[in-house]
């Protein structure tokens, strides 16, 4: 029997008794997304999530880094942290837009990281789609296949912004339909491609004309988290600001369109690797969707993982641990309510 430390033991109890009055969680807070039962696990071990293949690779955990800005002078040390968290913990990254690095090597350093993550991470290039647009239009199609190639990437992200480009000064008109571009870009690319909102999602009709496409994977890239058209407007003047205040709040959260997904399961699609991303803020987001969907799917995350990566290693490294417990004890006490 192991022996008690009553000092510890005082301690402890006193402290239950000091936060015992700011310990109270009202009933209106209760997370009705799960049933907790407390009597159908012991602690779960280390280790004990079970690896899942996507899109080709293995994941020892069902995370997925989603694209965050590239070509600034914190992108190598931020792209290096998150490629080395990926390969200690076995998950994937999507890199933030490559367009600095399309024609020109200054900063490609900064975005070369598979001596990093490793070969048995998945690790994807970024284009928007006025840049891929603009690309098929002027003959350098080329392009997309010699980036994914210098960086020995295993496919190729296309991002899909209108919103975000045209409130962005700097913004590139999208001259076609982004569908249609998505699909001349399989035909002259042959490889993986994943294609992504930034921050508003996507409705039904999108949804479904991209999982009809036989794409690695479709990212949700929800209304919820960082807004990429919330993030231009803050950049624009005052007038601006009040003429467009509306824009941000336009767009689906990740459990609409999840439900939107899981009905378009039942019919024909030829997609079926899902990103949840979009609002996803801890572990227990990650394991409801990751869970509730009926096609496979690992969470995305970006600005939390992107606070954490700017610095020294360790603090994204205690992080992600902490997470990966979480989901383990997420998955050993937690069932999803239908």
């Amino acid at each position: 029997m192991e022996s008690l430390d009553l000092g510890k033991t005082s301690d402890r109890k006193k402290d239950h008794i000091d936060l015992a009055f700011a310990s109270r969680v009202s009933g209106m807070e209760l997370d009705n997304r799960f049933y907790y039962e407390p009597l159908m696990a012991a602690h779960p071990k280390e280790g004990s999530i079970i690896p899942t293949v996507f899109a080709g690779k293995t994941f020892r955990f069902p995370l997925w880094v989603s694209s965050m800005t590239g070509g600034t002078k914190e992108a190598g040390t931020i792209n290096r942290n998150l490629a080395r968290a990926a390969n200690e913990f076995g998950f994937g990254m999507g890199l933030g837009s490559c367009r600095i690095i399309l024609e020109d090597d200054t900063y490609l350093k900064d975005f070369q990281l598979r001596d990093i993550i490793g070969n048995e991470q998945a690790f994807y290039a970024n284009l928007g789609i006025a840049q891929v647009e603009t690309l098929l239009t002027h003959g350098k199609a080329h392009l997309m296949k010699e980036l994914v190639d210098k960086l020995d990437a295993d496919g190729l992200i296309i991002h899909i912004n209108p919103l975000q480009e045209w409130l962005q000064p700097e913004g590139d008109l999208i001259h076609e339909m982004p569908l249609l571009t998505v699909k001349k870009a399989m035909d002259v690319f042959q490889g993986k491609i994943i294609v992504k909102e930034v921050g508003q999602g996507m409705g039904p009709a999108s949804l479904k004309a991209l999982l009809e496409l036989p794409l690695a994977a479709v990212e949700l890239a929800a209304n919820g988290g960082t807004n990429f058209a919330l993030l231009e407007l803050l950049r624009a003047d005052k007038d601006q600001q009040e003429v467009h205040k509306g824009i941000p709040q336009l767009g689906h959260s990740a459990s609409q369109m999840l439900g939107w997904t899981n009905s378009l399961s039942e019919t024909d699609i030829r997609c079926q690797n899902l990103i949840v991303s979009g609002g996803i803020s801890d572990y227990l987001d990650g394991y409801y969707h990751v869970e509730k969907s009926k096609i496979n799917a690992v969470y995305g995350q970006a600005s939390a993982l992107l606070k954490r990566a700017r610095g020294d290693y360790e603090t994204l490294q205690a992080y992600i641990k902490e997470q990966i417990r979480g989901y383990e004890l997420a998955q050993a006490y937690l069932r999803i309510r239908e």
